[in-house]
């Protein structure tokens, strides 16, 4: 088990459902800070705070999200499927295109931020950014009340095991039970 900064236990990859759980909720605190970001720059322009909130958005999509998708895509959905779970096959479809369309919305939004986290500009696309958040949130709430039971529901000890390996190798991190 590792430990966050805030002394408060994040869960360890023996538990992989748990940490996809996890990880929806700093998808929605980074979209938190998004809606922030996007009424602070009116206002206050490309200061440092704004500065380094596009950049820890930035951090986060480039990474933690990207590797959050490939759990899900490469390994979760799989398991849901193989284990004959009802209506995986059209909820993996859904969900995937879901993942599709946020990777087309965050290249987008990624320019501008980057843009602010450097100073050279100092403004947001507000559709762009309340259409990314909006997706997000909606993607997130369909997938810890349908998908983590679901997945809870159906997948055994073997299959949670394989994914919190396959979870934790993506990230280059020492699987311990």
């Amino acid at each position: 088990m590792s430990v966050s900064l805030l002394d408060t236990a994040a869960p360890g990859f023996d538990r992989p459902l748990a940490v996809l759980e996890a990880c929806h909720g700093r998808i929605a605190r980074q979209c938190n800070t998004l809606d922030k970001l996007l009424a602070h720059l009116p206002v206050h322009g490309a200061d440092a705070q704004a500065q380094q909130a596009a950049r820890a958005v930035l951090a986060y999509f480039d990474t933690a999200a990207v590797h959050h998708h490939d759990d899900e895509e490469r390994n979760l959905f799989p398991l849901l499927e193989q284990a004959g779970a009802p209506g995986a096959c059209d909820l993996v479809e859904a969900l995937t295109l879901e993942h599709d369309e946020l990777a087309l919305l965050w290249r987008r939004l990624r320019v501008e931020l980057q843009q602010i986290g450097t100073g050279a500009a100092s403004a947001l696309d507000a559709a762009l950014t309340h259409r990314f958040i909006a997706l997000n949130r909606n993607h997130l709430e369909f997938e810890n009340t349908h998908v983590l039971p679901l997945a809870r529901q159906v997948l055994g000890a073997a299959e949670i095991e394989r994914l919190g390996r396959a979870m934790a190798a993506r990230r280059g991190v020492t699987f311990v039970i």
